[in-house]
């Protein structure tokens, strides 16, 4: 299992409901939230084997930034 920390611009609840979709169709991801409080609009998946860059293209076409974070 890994988790993946992401910097996005997913600034809002509507930004996060438009790739809700897209993200929840992805079958390997188990989880996935997003903190918006955060300065950094956090997203943080939880997946088996996905690549970060899968994610971040994924936000990339959808018109958000999004910056994988190390922890």
């Amino acid at each position: 299992m890994d988790v993946l920390i992401f910097k996005t611009s997913v600034a809002s609840q509507q930004d996060a409901g438009r790739v809700q979709l897209m993200l929840s169709a992805m079958k390997d991801i188990k989880q996935y939230n997003f903190d918006l409080e955060d300065c950094d609009n956090i997203l943080r998946v939880v997946s088996y084997g996905l690549e970060a860059q899968t994610i971040s293209h994924a936000l990339h076409v959808a018109g958000f930034m999004c910056e994988e974070l190390p922890y």
